[in-house]
């Protein structure tokens, strides 16, 4: 059997160039690597968004989003968490042998408990409705951030115990880091992140998008004046995302030896940053005007999904006596 590669995907927000760099282009190069299943976690969504609207478009956002900017439905199957039922029983079957103290040490509940805020049960379950979700589809690589490393890692321990406990039944899966070179610098040079409001939107309004890098804070130094730091300017640091690495690094030289303005370099990432998205900009007005074939992917994606899904909880039902 190929190699099965499973990303989740949690609609919670607008998608920025910092998760396009960090998670979207890294998975959608995965495609051509094994049998991809890439799903929609709006389960996931429930322990943190409480608006169904919003539930609703930003899912649908998030399949216009991944088409536009490469997924394959042909090679890849993209589907909603919540049309494939199966995921539901067998976070229970996996519930029933999850320790107290595993989901205790889990990264969310401690940081709600750190926060003072009430965690629900859905938050202190959520490890275990993720470990379902790798575990379905009998995945064998999860592409994941350092931050989510520990959620493989509550898997392998729920499928090795399961394992244990009634025999050999689940694919025991290994993490892929993700490379940390890929983090991107936000407008204030911290982490681009919605949390600290310092995002450039993946698809946006022009107008609205090219305030945004024109209004990026730079030193008082004046044009003619040399910048031997140019490398550590943000909007130098951007730019290297979006330009060709001669055209990139030409600016840099010109920025270090002094004569160039920070106007005119932010005006140049602006275009560039532009250009690189125009394609997938392109392709999302087409989608977004065709919801009927998003949704079909959607459908097709939930089927081609239940098909393994179905297989995998039949094989843990009859592991552990239900059947």
């Amino acid at each position: 059997m190929a190699t099965r590669i499973l990303t989740g995907i949690k609609p919670t927000g607008i998608p920025h160039i910092g998760n396009y760099f960090g998670a979207i282009r890294p998975s959608l190069d995965l495609q051509a690597q094994g049998e991809a299943f890439y799903f929609i976690a709006d389960y996931h969504s429930m322990t943190s968004l409480f608006d169904p609207r919003q539930r609703l478009e930003f899912t649908r956002g998030v399949a216009l989003d991944w088409l536009a900017c490469g997924l394959d439905p042909k090679r890849t199957v993209l589907f909603r968490q919540s049309d494939v039922p199966e995921v539901t029983e067998l976070t229970w079957l996996l519930g029933t042998l999850a320790p107290m103290g595993l989901l205790e040490r889990a990264h969310a509940y401690k940081d709600a408990l750190a926060k003072d805020r009430a965690p629900s049960f859905g938050l202190f379950a959520y490890p275990v409705l993720m470990a379902a979700d790798i575990l379905l589809y009998d995945s064998n690589i999860v592409p994941v951030g350092r931050d989510q490393k520990q959620h493989v890692e509550i898997t392998r321990d729920l499928a090795i115990k399961f394992n244990l406990t009634y025999g050999e039944t689940f694919v025991v899966p290994e993490p892929k880091i993700r490379d940390e070179s890929a983090v991107v610098p936000g407008l204030d040079g911290q982490k681009m992140s919605k949390s600290y409001g310092n995002t450039i939107e993946l698809f946006g309004d022009e107008k609205t998008l090219r305030k945004k890098i024109m209004g990026l804070v730079m030193d008082s130094r004046t044009p003619a004046e040399p910048k031997p730091d140019a490398d550590k300017n943000l909007a130098i640091q951007l730019l290297k995302l979006f330009a060709p690495a001669g055209i990139a690094l030409d600016f840099e030289h010109r920025l270090r030896d002094g004569g160039l303005g920070y106007g005119d370099l932010k005006k140049a990432l602006f275009e560039h940053y532009w250009s690189y998205f125009a394609t997938a900009r392109a392709l999302r007005a087409e989608l977004t005007a065709n919801p009927d074939y998003v949704e079909t992917v959607l459908q097709d994606g939930a089927l081609r999904a239940r098909a393994t899904a179905s297989a995998v909880l039949k094989r843990a039902r009859k592991a552990c006596g239900l059947e």
